[in-house]
This record gives C-alpha cells, structure tokens and sequence, in this order.
C-alpha cells in the first residue's frame, strides 16, 4: 500500500491542530485519525451554512441556495414574474426568514449524523463517494420532517401562500400544481414542503462546496 505524508490541518474551535505522520490508506480508513478529519469537514461545513441561514442577505445571495430550489417552485416563479413580479421577491425573502427560523432545529440534527459516521464510511469516501452524500444519506429525510412545520407556521404567519393564490386568479397555467385542489389553488401546505425541501438541499449544496474547497488540503491524507 502507498504511503501516504499526512499534514493535515485541523480548525477546532479557534486553534490549529497539525498532524504529521507517515500512515497508509487503509489505516487511516480504520483509525480515529482518519474519522475526525472527515467529521472536522462536515462540521466546518454546517457552521458555514448555518452561518448563511441566519443572515438573510447571504442567504438570498447564495447561489448554492438557488440551484437547490425545486422545480415545480421554480415554475411558479416564473409565472409570478410575468404578472407579479415583486411577489417572488416577497417569496424569496420569506422563505429567507424561514430558513433562519429553522436552523436550531436543523444544526443539531446535521451534527448528530455527522457524530455516526464510521470507519466504513470513510472507506466509501476514499473510494469515491463524497462526505456530503454520506450526511445526506444519513440525514435528509430527518430533516425536511423537522424543519416542514417551523417553515409551514413562518409561510402562514406572512400569508404568502394566500397571495400568491390572489396573483394566480384566472390563470390556468399552474393548475393544481402545489396540491391546492381544484383550480389554481397553491395550498400552504405544498409551498412549505418544497420551501422545506430548498432549504434541506439547499444545506447540502454548501456543505459539499465546502467539501471541494477543502478537501486537497484535509483529505489528502485519505488518498483523496
């Protein structure tokens, strides 16, 4: 097995922690060394997402955020901005507001995921699998189970589901598309699951960017 020169820097809390060794592969998919390395990945990830979670203004600048909005949302945008533009910009900044509501409810839930990882996790990881869809894996559904009530409560308390039903009167692109029933009706209940499901995936996207970024300079070590 190839050696492997391991310098690797650790973030914990606001000091630097630096191994250096010679280990293979193999031992580091099996040691404790290798584990924490994978979990400091993650870890860092979450603070970094939940960071842009609790700041509107990044939140809504943030293109991993974006890419993870679903398809059907992203379709009545682009119908709202044809006969009601502010509305999506109403949206956008609600669900911004929900996504800070949510993330007492979601840090704990990540960190616990992350805490289950095991020594054959990390093996997957070195042969080709990313951390973040290990977590997402672990954690997804969880999530959008949790946080689905906190975001349906912030999307009642600011209404936006009965205006956008007010915008989409008379048109009959959309249909029934969120579950609303009969007609054009968007009921809360569809806008705050996909709402929900941006957020969980939206999450994911940050944490596995984060994981790019960072993974020369602390998974080298595992053969990355």
């Amino acid at each position: 097995m190839k050696k492997y020169i391991i310098a690797a820097a650790l973030i914990i809390g606001t000091g630097t922690l630096v191994l250096t060794s010679v280990q293979s592969c193999q031992t580091m998919a099996t040691t404790d060394l290798g584990l924490s390395i994978i979990k400091r990945v993650l870890l860092n990830g979450i603070d970094k997402g939940m960071g842009i979670y609790s700041n509107k203004e990044a939140f809504l600048q943030n293109n991993m955020v974006d890419k993870a909005l679903p398809k059907e949302l992203r379709d009545i945008n682009s119908t709202l901005e044809k006969i009601a533009p502010s509305l999506v910009a109403k949206e956008r900044d609600f669900i911004a507001q929900a996504a800070a509501y949510t993330v007492n409810t979601s840090k704990p839930i990540l960190q616990d995921a992350v805490n289950s990882l095991t020594a054959q996790d990390v093996t997957r990881i070195i042969q080709g699998t990313t951390a973040t869809q290990i977590l997402k894996e672990k954690a997804s559904q969880q999530l959008v189970a949790a946080i689905a009530p906190k975001v349906d409560e912030k999307l009642n308390e600011y209404g936006i589901a009965k205006t956008i039903n007010t915008a989409l009167s008379g048109n009959n692109l959309l249909g029934s598309l969120l579950g609303g029933g009969s007609g054009n009706s968007v009921n809360s209940g569809g806008l705050s699951r996909l709402a929900s499901e941006q957020l969980v995936n939206g999450l994911f996207n940050i944490i596995e960017d984060y994981e790019h970024q960072n993974s020369k300079a602390l998974l080298g070590p595992l053969g990355k």
